[in-house]
């Protein structure tokens, strides 16, 4: 019996001095590349997974997950898709959107009257064959005045709302809509929901009212396939359906 003792140290073979495995090549054509110890990693998902945006992906907090499968080409996303609406919730029906900007114009307005009303309220001539002074009372400082107010009001309760609130105004979380940015899903900043608004109501309240509300009717209508208005262009953004 040999009294030899082992060289000092820790035999070859301590798994704590083993250096990590190179993966091992394919040695014929029916096997395959193993995967990586610690397994594949865990995607994030699309980022419309949730009403307010998901919780991995590179839009999420997670990080680390996958690209929106939708195509995000036109607003400059590098990703795209056979089906450009894979992975977003539904798009809203246009009779909930119209019943939501009926209910938003509407908590706008019952303030706007109630100031006009503390102030004398608007003035309305009916007949009459003098069109110049009906015109003078129209063009006057007073009534510019209100025009601009009425204007300030309605741009500034779309973008507070839809910038501050998830992308929901009051008539969209009475409906169960919200406005997400296309290309991620995430709820409009406040210079996307600023430029959405004031496309929206600039026209509409300055020169063309009923004009420029069959423009957006008809863009929303035709648009293939986000159903976007030209203020949803605008802001990039679209209109979905959420839970809450």
């Amino acid at each position: 019996m040999s009294n030899d003792q082992p060289p000092p140290g820790p035999p070859d073979d301590d798994p704590f001095r083993k250096k990590p495995q190179e993966p091992q090549e394919p040695t014929g054509p029916g096997e395959a590349t193993p995967p990586p110890a610690d397994g594949p990693r865990a995607g994030g998902g699309s980022p419309y997974g949730s009403p307010y945006g998901g919780t991995g992906g590179p839009y999420g907090a997670g990080g680390g997950g996958q690209p929106p499968p939708y195509d995000g080409g036109a607003y400059g996303g590098p990703y795209g898709s056979a089906d450009p609406l894979a992975g977003m919730p539904p798009l809203a029906p246009f009779g909930k959107r119209v019943l939501a900007r009926i209910i938003d114009m509407i908590i706008v307005f019952v303030p706007l009257v109630l100031i006009s009303l503390a102030f004398g309220g608007v003035e309305v001539t009916y007949g009459g064959d003098d069109w110049d002074e009906v015109a003078d009372r129209v063009n006057s400082g007073r009534q510019w005045l209100w025009s601009l107010i009425t204007l300030v009001a309605y741009v500034g309760y779309d973008t507070v709302m839809t910038a501050k609130s998830n992308g929901q105004t009051v008539g969209k979380k009475i409906m169960k809509l919200r406005t997400a940015m296309l290309n991620d899903g995430r709820a409009p900043d406040v210079g996307s929901s600023l430029l959405r608004a004031a496309v929206l109501w600039v026209p509409a309240l300055v020169c063309c009212y009923c004009i420029w509300w069959l423009v957006i009717v008809i863009t929303v209508l035709t648009d293939k396939p986000y159903r976007q208005g030209l203020h949803d262009k605008a802001g990039k953004t679209v209109v979905v359906s959420t839970t809450q």
